[in-house]
């Protein structure tokens, strides 16, 4: 995009030149700004959910309830898959597709060092250990890399659980082709990546199976909680129905609540699948105008020395759920040490500014007590977390992300605001590299053992 394009798209009120906020000027996003509500609630939707508690069939259990079925339908139909079943969140979405691919006590499933935890919670609920590879170097994809998945393989590999995330599908190709050496299933963590593209193949159709979340805060939003398992494998599907309801069949007449294994209730609620379903009528307008203005708001960033900003590559597309932004302090006549005071730095500036920077994850997954080797004193984990995670430890420790505001259609000109609150700190780097280098900030391992 060129400067004339730049300057020509940038709302004339958003300039913001000048002294920082943070040392008394002017706010470069006034405090009025409008824009970035998500997720959107329309008339319709508001009469979908009217419409299931004037039904009375408040539960998904109930004889003949329709609105799950519905839901189910029309996303198996948008991934381009056989099934989808519908489950009351995206975690529960994890464990059941993790169950019904036979994970167990003694199995191991690979997963990204950089993930909310649901994904390694996932794997321990389903009675499974989670084993961690880390993301791929120097690619800004933010996705587990394919090479240390394969070191990270053992004989008690059992499954791999690739993440697409913020959006943006992992390498997929590469990961299949390990996953059919060693014999084992894929199950897609798409909770962030609603809509996204592989070669024209829907994330949630590029495994054996995929699992979104529903999240109010999720590209594909409902009210409340719900997650939606895809799959093209008949049998996998029956156990998938089986797993979210207590072991039981799927009825054909009355109920015979007879458990033919062990499960528990994991259904979403008629209300929360009506939600959706009609914010998936208007779900691919949405992904189509809020494209632009994410875009043009990357492209300003882009300009700015040392400051990386998330892309899609060759063959593949974002939904941009989350927008990770990665400065390089060697870039900015920093050293490497400076990484995690760089961020706190732009983090204090930017925010000051009207910016709603945010760290996302503080510290990696495997370093979390929850997932660390038993015998290992606390410094030993995480001597041994930096040592097989640096790319992720160096993300966790040195990059922003912006949620949510972004995923507002319309959120175009607030966004070119944000790009102007960049560059304004940009204009004022001198102060930002002192600050960086002043003090050191916390990094992932201090942040830990303070608890």
């Amino acid at each position: 995009m060129s400067e004339t394009t730049r300057t020509a798209s940038r709302p004339p009120a958003a300039r913001a030149d000048g002294q920082l906020a943070l040392l008394g000027g002017p706010r470069a996003v006034p405090k009025d700004s409008a824009g970035g509500v998500w997720p959107i609630v329309t008339e319709a939707d508001e009469q979908a959910v009217l419409r299931v508690l004037r039904s009375g069939q408040l539960n998904a259990a109930s004889p003949g309830e329709p609105e799950v079925g519905r839901l189910e339908a029309s996303w198996a139909q948008a991934t381009g898959v056989r099934h989808c079943v519908a489950v009351a969140s995206g975690t529960a979405a994890l464990h059941v597709a993790l169950r019904a691919c036979g994970i167990g006590p003694g199995d191991e499933v690979i997963v990204p060092a950089l993930t909310m935890n649901a994904t390694a919670h996932a794997v321990h609920a389903a009675g499974g250990t989670a084993v961690f590879a880390d993301i791929e170097p120097d690619t800004y994809t933010y996705t587990m890399d394919p090479h240390s998945t394969a070191e990270a393989a053992g004989p008690r590999t059992a499954a791999l659980l690739p993440v697409h995330l913020h959006g943006l599908p992992a390498d997929m190709h590469a990961l299949n082709r390990l996953a059919a050496r060693l014999d084992v299933p894929v199950v897609e963590d798409a909770a962030q990546a609603h809509g996204t593209q592989l070669d024209g193949e829907r994330a949630g159709a590029l495994g054996t199976a995929g699992c979104f979340s529903l999240h109010p805060h999720k590209n594909l939003p409902t009210c409340g909680e719900g997650g939606l398992v895809t799959t093209d494998d008949d049998g996998l599907h029956e156990q998938l129905v089986r797993l979210r309801n207590f072991g039981e069949l799927a009825p054909t007449g009355a109920r015979t609540y007879i458990s033919h294994r062990t499960a528990l209730n994991a259904r979403m609620a008629p209300v929360a699948a009506a939600f959706t379903r009609s914010q998936l009528a208007r779900f691919h307008d949405d992904t189509r105008r809020r494209e632009p203005g994410i875009r043009a708001f990357l492209d300003r960033l882009e300009q700015l020395p040392g400051l990386h900003v998330p892309r899609a590559p060759a063959g593949r597309t974002h939904s941009w759920h989350i927008l990770r932004l990665m400065p390089e302090p060697e870039e900015l006549g920093l050293d490497p040490e400076h990484r995690a005071g760089l961020r706190a730095a732009l983090h204090r500036a930017l925010r000051a500014e009207g910016v709603p920077v945010s760290q996302w994850q503080v510290a990696p997954l495997p370093a979390h007590p929850a997932f660390r080797p038993a015998g290992l004193s606390e410094d030993a984990a995480l001597d041994r977390v930096a040592e097989r995670f640096p790319v992720t430890a160096d993300v966790v420790d040195g990059s922003l992300c912006l949620q949510r505001r972004h995923l507002d259609p319309d959120a175009g000109p607030l966004l070119q605001r944000y790009a102007d609150a960049f560059e304004k700190v940009w204009q004022h780097f001198d102060l930002i590299r002192r600050m960086a280098g002043s003090r050191p900030a916390p990094g992932w391992r201090e942040v830990l053992r303070r608890g």
